[in-house]
């Protein structure tokens, strides 16, 4: 059977830090592979074969290390499942064959490319978030079966000690999460479920919706027409109108959307479809801006290039007006928590259950696929109903 160490092999420079090699023992004969990872005699146990210290910057180094012998255990674990004899020549020509191809930050770059071609820029934007925060913590590329639980902890360890919050933390473990399925799925990596120890899910936010009364306020403000300000109160009096629907889903709205007296459109971040009735507030809105988007396929004066990636960019800007107008406008409302471009679905949300819709109702409108997505939603009117229950019944007990 064939067997992996890890050496440091001393400077011949004395007070220069060794380096750092795989040894490789199978049938009697023993072949070295070296690595340009370099180590002060200090710093190395050589019984554990493995880094003393376990700051950020040697748990980076000592990922590196340990990715090379997963990668070694994966190839061995191959060679040892086909039946046929091998060496330990043939353990290394494999390895240096197999280190720079099957890696982490070059697979994820062939995701990337391969979203840009489905026109998934948005997604695409995300892993490269994800992977360009992971590079910074790995320092150098990895093999994919470098992803271990241990490495994971210690990604998790660093964006927690740089002070990410949970959310983000979530969101960069599950894109990370994606790609190693995906490579387990090409046979590059066997599952070792390496992400279970981190947190994969989505924090409950805080109350983002507000009621009906300021949304009424709001859609009398006086407005210079035309203006940045009147475009965003009226895209967000619209989102409220149709069920909460996204700004992205409003950004790329097309005028074909609109059908006998519907609104048929696929949610751009899980591609559901979805149908809205086109009431008369909303018609009246649809219309305000037909002048604008004369010669555009799209309903709101948002995204105007039919280049795909320049499209993306307008919709960028747009939402980024869009938050900072809605902020302009919270103040001119005098509102504590300012509006945002979540804000009109989660008050259609909270609006929706204040009129008793049963969840599953308000998950159908909202698009959502789980109910456990739409009750994050309505926690804090939960909570309140609630709390209002029980003052009845602590009410009815002290009278």
């Amino acid at each position: 059977m064939a067997t992996v160490k890890v050496k440091l092999r001393p400077s011949c420079v004395q007070g220069k830090a060794g380096t750092i090699l795989y040894q490789i023992s199978h049938q009697r004969v023993t072949r070295q592979i070296s690595t340009d990872i370099h180590i002060s005699p200090e710093c190395w146990d050589d019984k554990l074969q493995r880094i003393i210290l376990t700051d950020v910057e040697y748990s980076s180094i000592q990922s590196r290390i340990d990715g090379g012998v997963s990668m070694l255990s994966f190839i061995i674990k191959g060679l040892e499942s086909r039946g046929c004899a091998f060496t330990a020549n043939d353990i290394v020509l494999l390895f240096r064959n197999q280190y720079n191809k099957s890696t982490i930050l070059v697979f994820m770059k062939e995701q990337i490319e391969y979203l840009q071609r489905c026109n998934r820029i948005g997604t695409a934007k995300n892993y490269e978030r994800a992977m360009q925060s992971f590079a910074h913590f790995i320092g150098a590329d990895l093999p994919i079966v470098a992803i271990t639980e241990q490495l994971i902890d210690n990604y998790n360890a660093y964006l927690l000690q740089r002070g990410v919050v949970r959310n983000s933390i979530s969101f960069y473990m599950r894109i990370l999460r994606a790609v190693y399925n995906k490579a387990v799925r090409r046979h590059l990596v066997e599952q070792t479920n390496p992400f279970q120890n981190v947190y994969t899910g989505i924090d409950k936010t805080r109350k983002r919706a507000v009621d009906e009364k300021l949304i009424a306020k709001l859609l009398k403000l006086e407005l210079t027409e035309g203006s940045s300000s009147e475009l965003a109160r009226n895209i967000f009096i619209f989102s409220f109108c149709t069920r909460g629907m996204a700004f992205v889903d409003i950004a790329y709205l097309k005028k074909s959307n609109i059908q006998d007296g519907m609104i048929l459109y696929a949610r751009h971040k899980t591609g559901q479809l979805l149908s809205i009735r086109i009431e008369p507030n909303i018609a009246d809105i649809i219309n305000r801006y037909k002048l604008y988007t004369n010669d555009s396929p799209y309903v709101f004066p948002i995204i105007k290039s039919s280049d795909v990636i320049e499209a993306y960019n307008e919709y960028r800007k747009g939402i980024n007006l869009y938050n900072c107008q809605l902020k302009k406008l919270s103040k001119m409302l005098s509102i504590d928590i300012p509006l945002s471009s979540y804000t009109a679905r989660h008050s259609w949300a909270t609006a929706a259950r204040r009129h008793n819709a049963p969840i599953s109702v308000i998950s159908a409108g909202l698009g959502h696929t789980s109910e456990k997505t739409t009750q994050i939603y309505l926690t804090s009117l939960d909570n309140n109903e609630i709390d209002s229950v029980n003052l009845g019944i602590i009410s009815e007990l002290y009278k």
